[in-house]
């Protein structure tokens, strides 16, 4: 028969072996660590060390580009992420989530489906739709956060207003009126630039042209000591 010290011997290494097999199963259900892979186009620094093309990229991680750069941070099944220049994001992944905390610039986000996005602004909540496929982009300006969705449908939440962005169409939330930022001049969104009813020469270079002349004759006078007669304007027509 077993003494009394076999017996507690005999237990504690049997409870040692149940506490590794359950450890050794849970490890082995874990999801495994999820990294993103960055490609960058000149000065692009991850959590503040200058980054290089095929580094990996992992859960957490402060991704910021300089002028005239880019990254793309490719999160393998998850989708992808695209940065243009000057651009600040911290990016949260997991196994089927992106979350992103866009500071400045502008990201392009491509999400698989089932893959829970959202970029988050000083401005709104930018929640992409987990049920299918989505691509949108996201750009941080001085006043205001804007989104552009080219395929899928995006949620933009400010405060408890959500407003639904639809493939092809866009959105922006924010004080678009304030004062002391730079004006944005998206595609299509500056005023146009009135040009002769003949087509080609902006109204801008006719005046310059109507300037130079009367400064010239301005100064031929004074030389000559002579009267400058009044130039009468010449209007033209934007119209044929």
């Amino acid at each position: 028969m077993f003494g009394k010290n076999e017996i507690r011997k005999s237990i504690t290494v049997l409870t040692a072996i149940a506490v590794w097999c359950v450890y050794s199963m849970v490890a082995f259900a874990a999801a495994p660590d999820v990294s993103g892979v960055i490609s960058v186009t000149g000065q692009v620094t991850v959590n503040g060390q200058t980054a290089v093309t095929n580094s990996t990229i992992v859960s957490g991680s402060t991704i910021v580009t300089g002028a005239n750069s880019s990254a793309a941070i490719n999160l393998g099944k998850n989708g992808r992420i695209e940065l243009a220049a000057d651009s600040n994001i911290t990016l949260k992944f997991a196994d089927n989530s992106i979350v992103g905390i866009l500071s400045s610039g502008k990201a392009r986000v491509s999400n698989a489906s089932g893959v829970a996005t959202t970029i988050t602004t000083k401005d709104s909540a930018i929640i992409a739709d987990a049920g299918q496929a989505n691509s949108f982009a996201v750009e941080v300006e001085c006043s205001h956060t804007h989104v552009d969705t080219m395929s899928g449908l995006v949620t933009m939440r400010s405060g408890t207003n959500d407003k639904q962005v639809a493939a092809g169409t866009d959105a922006t939330t924010g004080n678009v009126s304030q004062t002391g930022c730079a004006p944005c001049l998206r595609p299509n969104s500056a005023p146009p630039v009135a040009t002769l009813g003949l087509g080609a020469l902006p109204i801008a270079l006719i005046l310059l042209a109507a300037a130079g002349a009367v400064g010239t004759a301005i100064i031929i006078g004074n030389n000559n000591e002579t009267t400058i007669t009044p130039v009468t304007p010449v209007i033209v027509s934007t119209t044929r």
